[in-house]
């Protein structure tokens, strides 16, 4: 079974100032600081191929999982992570991917503003398709209020 998930919002800021923060690990850092419990690189420097460990507070119905940056295009602005351990593949998903499109607002002739687009995509086990109830994106629309809120206050 196969599933995707997605949300757009405009950001007050420059599209290559959105992406300085979307397209790096200051993204991962502010997640860190608002809905985490803890965040650790496990391997590399926020480029392609970087690992981290995503720890969730107690309370959440995942207690972590482990993610693996698989594209970053700093010229289309395009972000990908998947999960490659624990979290959402120990109850039957074998795909669980995060996408990060920062675009230019075609609607803005001043340039001052941009959109921000966060994709899910999903497979899961037919046993287990019961299970794609629990993909929600309201937690990266949580995250993209602070990132626009950093990035707002930052300017």
């Amino acid at each position: 079974m196969f599933g995707s998930l997605s949300e757009e919002v405009e950001v007050k800021v420059a599209v290559d100032e959105a992406w300085q923060v979307y397209g790096t690990m200051k993204f991962a850092d502010i997640a860190a600081e608002v809905i985490l419990e803890r965040l650790d690189v496990i391997e590399g420097d926020g480029g392609v191929g970087t690992i981290i460990k995503v720890t969730f507070k107690p309370g959440s119905e995942i207690s972590y999982y482990k993610e693996k940056f698989t594209i970053i295009d700093n010229e289309k602005r395009v972000k990908e992570a998947e999960i490659i351990e624990g979290g959402y593949l120990d109850i039957g998903f074998t795909l669980y991917r995060v996408r990060i499109e920062v675009k230019d607002n075609t609607n803005d002739n001043t340039r001052s503003s941009c959109l921000v687009k966060i994709t899910i995509e999903y497979e899961l086990k037919e046993e287990a398709a019961a299970n794609a109830s629990l993909v929600t994106i309201e937690p990266y629309v949580v995250l993209m209020k602070f990132a626009n809120e950093h990035l707002l206050s930052s300017n």
